[in-house]
């Protein structure tokens, strides 16, 4: 029985050190829902190997821009969820990942007056933001009801 204990034991740290090493191999800024874009920000994604094609599920949730073959910027330009999708020359994914395009809450505060929507950013002082299309159609389909 003791033996027993002791191969569990071996089992489990070593599932342990293979779940360490799986979480340490993460790329930065891919979360498990996919990759994390603050709106009407960038972020630098790293390709494993060159890519040749890419495609976003719906532009106007984000936007990529290829700085060079294996580094793709990705601009928040709406809320929502979309994906993003990188070939390589051969046709395989290098890439196929959700994309989570959401505002950096702890700087902005909206206001509601009645049907309108005012959204603030408070860095430090509380201005009026920057509203992408998108935003404002947004508003104006809560504001109507629909």
């Amino acid at each position: 029985m003791k033996r027993r204990g002791r191969i569990l034991a071996k089992q489990a740290a070593r599932a342990g050190l293979l779940g360490a090493a799986f979480f340490a191999i993460q790329q930065p800024g891919i979360a498990a829902s996919g990759i994390e874009v603050v709106m009407n920000q960038a972020k630098i994604v790293k390709l494993a190997r060159p890519a040749d094609t890419i495609v976003i599920g719906n532009p106007a949730i984000a936007d990529a821009s290829v700085q060079d073959s294996n580094t793709i910027v990705l601009t928040g330009k709406g809320f929502g969820v979309t994906n993003l999708v990188v070939l390589d020359s051969d046709g395989n994914p290098i890439v196929d990942e959700q994309v989570v395009v959401s505002r950096d809450s702890p700087y902005s505060v909206r206001v509601y007056r009645r049907a309108s929507v005012q959204t603030l950013s408070c860095t430090p002082m509380c201005e009026s933001s920057y509203k992408s299309e998108a935003e404002r159609a947004s508003e104006a389909e809560m504001s109507t009801g629909q």
